[in-house]
């Protein structure tokens, strides 16, 4: 066999451009002085979490991989890999609570019974994710729903925060919903109360409002508004949004306002609907359309572009 000539030596590297020399800044305005104290005074007595919303969307994606393995950041199925994201979990929300002025005995308890929660919090998002599978003919599987709804999501992170809310937590549960909010486009409140097996379809736009009751097997679809009748400060400590019962169906874009509003059980509530009153159980309520006038023969059709 020929032996084949040894590779040529590669040729050095060229030399590295000389750094370009530091920038100088300006002198700073004198005027600026008293706005440069009042920043450096606030950020000393600044009593909350650095960078917040940060640390809330760490959080939730923490406890997202914990409950699902769609969300974990590994495929290990160790044991001791997650009981050291627990440990990791726990940390951050005790930083959370203590950063906020809790003493450490109170975050550790907090953060104990959280933890404790996970698994009521896996059945119930369970639940959650088949009733979106089996409400919506489009859904391949469960596990689609899982990664691919923005409603689950919006949802998951609404039960998390729940969780924490119900445990006394503050801030970081409306930080936790608000960053569904910003990714998904639906605003639920933590503190609404929601039943087993919620499905929410599309979901863009859907509001649920903090006193809110909904019951179990109930569907909601894009726009749908549940919400108060008014938004006085004084009324913050009364029930200010409507109360659906189970099996309720709420198409697209209806709004059903007022906390003494109840939804019966097994009603279709369609979509445009506009409700501030309550109807018995089984009711069929839709929004009526009129015939303006008779088409004209040959009439163009109208044509919406979007």
């Amino acid at each position: 066999m020929t032996q084949l000539p040894p590779y040529p030596p590669y040729p050095p590297y060229p030399p590295l451009p000389p750094l370009p020399p530091l920038i100088k800044l300006p002198p700073m305005d004198r005027s600026l002085d008293s706005f440069v104290g009042s920043v450096a005074a606030s950020r000393g007595a600044y009593a909350l979490p650095v960078q917040a919303h940060r640390l809330a969307e760490e959080f939730t994606h923490a406890a997202l991989a914990l409950l699902f393995p769609h969300f974990a950041a590994s495929e290990s199925g160790s044991t001791g890999e997650v009981r050291a994201e627990l440990a990791r979990l726990r940390a951050q929300l005790e930083a959370f609570l203590v950063a906020q002025g809790l003493s450490t005995e109170s975050a550790a308890g907090t953060s104990t019974g959280f933890l404790a929660e996970l698994p009521v919090l896996k059945e119930g998002l369970d639940l959650d994710a088949r009733a979106t599978c089996e409400a919506d003919p489009a859904a391949k599987s469960v596990d689609e729903v899982l990664l691919a709804y923005p409603g689950f999501f919006a949802l998951a992170c609404y039960r998390i925060a729940h969780a924490l809310a119900g445990r006394g937590v503050t801030l970081l549960p409306r930080l936790i919903t608000e960053f569904a909010h910003r990714t998904t486009g639906i605003d639920i409140h933590p503190g609404a109360r929601i039943g087993r097996s919620l499905a929410i379809d599309h979901g863009t736009g859907i509001v649920v409002g903090e006193t809110t009751v909904i019951g179990d097997g109930v569907r909601l679809y894009q726009g749908v508004t549940l919400g108060a009748l008014s938004v006085r400060k004084a009324l913050a400590q009364q029930k200010r949004h409507p109360t659906i019962e189970d099996d309720v169906v709420i198409y697209a874009n209806a709004t059903i306002l007022g906390g003494d509003t109840v939804i019966g059980a097994g009603s279709v509530i369609g979509g445009n609907v506009w409700l501030t009153h309550s109807i018995p159980p089984g009711s069929v309520v839709t929004h009526g359309a009129t015939i303006e006038r008779p088409r004209v023969a040959d009439e163009p059709l109208l044509e919406y572009n979007i």
